[in-house]
């Protein structure tokens, strides 16, 4: 293998791949990223690849001129050093594989890795084949749509999956589709976020009927950066154990002259294939999500999105973990809230947020304000409604009208 890449290309692809590749492994080879260097017609590709075994991720780049194919097996994160360690002014960097070792070359600098036999790689699954139906697990449920609308769905639910809890099935976000209808669920306990989107329903869609699984965070945060184009075709292929993302570049559909034309309507005009990233679901069931959304609150107040996230952000400052809350207290008269917090030996803080309308008596409420900031961050709308009920029922967030975020308030030292 022998091959001249463009440096940024691929600096950005190994910090892709080498963000699920294992820093320690009983194995090796899992240690690494496996460099697939070969030629589409007279077009020169690069494909990387890293897995941890439940998690893999593969990425195709073309800025690259391909002089002699072949595979290498080259430590992830030596690597990514080597290659974030050029010269930023270097404009290429060459690779070229030499019996049991790498060389790799930049302007004024020379390295020489070891590798690993190509078989000692543990074979990836194979996306066309799962799609296809002809793998050994083919996919139960196929659908294709633009990037965007998931995209959007998971950023408004998976900063609220748990971390290191015992009940598995909330350590992913659950995600449903039937029909025309796509909605994500995440929780860990003490919040849920729920979000959802209508997309446009293909036959693969039709013919699989409702679906769902839940799918690991570490997954999603991985998809995130893969599918950085909102108008590229995100192909979602689900097995009984696994859950594969074929991430396409866009396309310019035929007879329509427009970029993306089809990515949402799953007719097949999708851009060439840039990354497959697979994973292995959460197993266990997920909560029945739908009883604790309340739907008794006789209290609706309408806020600013970035005034009442200010407000937040600045009376959280004085909160320490054994006062982790700040005060919520709504006033229907005077149309604000006042938000307040105390810590011992640390201080205290008031801080008032004018509301755009107030439905309802007056109430105060104690809420973690970390799980407040992060809800208002994920939406981009200008304006949100909490609704409540009492002090020691949850709070309920809405944004838009496929938005809602319930909270469970806190208890404050008094």
């Amino acid at each position: 293998m022998k091959i001249i890449c463009d440096r940024a290309a691929l600096l950005e692809a190994v910090n892709v791949v080498a963000a699920v590749v294992p820093q320690r492994s009983p194995s090796p080879a899992l240690s690494c990223v496996k460099l697939t260097a070969g030629k589409n017609g007279n077009v020169g590709e690069l494909t990387l690849a890293g897995t941890d075994a439940e998690t893999s991720v593969q990425l195709t780049i073309h800025q690259v001129d391909v002089s002699q194919t072949g595979v290498a097996i080259v430590p992830a994160h030596k690597l990514q050093q080597i290659v974030g360690g050029l010269d930023q002014s270097d404009p290429t960097v060459t690779l070229e594989l030499d019996g049991e070792q790498c060389s790799i070359k930049g302007a004024n600098s020379r390295f020489k890795v070891f590798t690993y036999p190509a078989a000692d790689y543990p074979p990836l699954p194979d996306f066309a084949a799962v799609v296809g139906g002809s793998a050994p697990q083919p996919a139960r449920a196929v659908f294709t749509h633009q990037a965007g609308p998931l995209l959007r769905l998971i950023a408004r639910t998976v900063f609220a999956t748990a971390r290191e809890t015992s009940r598995y099935a909330i350590n992913g976000v659950l995600m449903k589709r039937d029909g025309k209808r796509l909605e994500m669920v995440a929780t860990d306990g003490r919040r849920l976020a729920r979000c959802a989107t209508s997309v446009k329903a293909d036959a693969a869609a039709k013919e699989a009927g409702p679906t769902q699984c839940i799918v690991p965070t570490k997954a999603l945060n991985l998809l995130q950066r893969l599918a950085g184009d909102p108008d590229g075709a995100l192909q979602v292929a689900i097995t009984d154990n696994r859950v594969f993302f074929g991430i396409h570049h866009p396309a310019m559909a035929e007879g329509k002259g427009k970029k993306g034309g089809g990515a949402g309507g799953g007719d097949g005009a999708v851009g060439p294939l840039k990354a497959v990233l697979s994973s292995a679901l959460v197993e266990g069931q997920f909560p029945p999500f739908e009883d604790v959304i309340p739907k008794d609150s006789d209290k609706k107040i309408t806020a600013t999105t970035e005034g009442l996230a200010r407000a937040v952000r600045q009376a959280a400052v004085l909160t320490n973990e054994e006062s982790r809350g700040v005060k919520m207290a709504f006033s229907s008269k005077a149309k604000k809230v006042r938000l307040s917090s105390r810590a011992p030996e640390m201080g205290e803080s008031e801080v008032d947020c004018d509301l755009s309308e107030y439905v309802g008596d007056d109430i105060e409420i104690s809420f973690n304000p970390q799980f407040i900031t992060e809800a208002l961050k994920a939406v981009d709308e200008p304006e949100v409604t909490l609704e409540m009920k009492a002090p020691n029922k949850p709070g309920l967030l809405r944004a838009g009208s496929d938005f809602l975020y319930v909270v469970m308030p806190v208890n404050l030292p008094a």
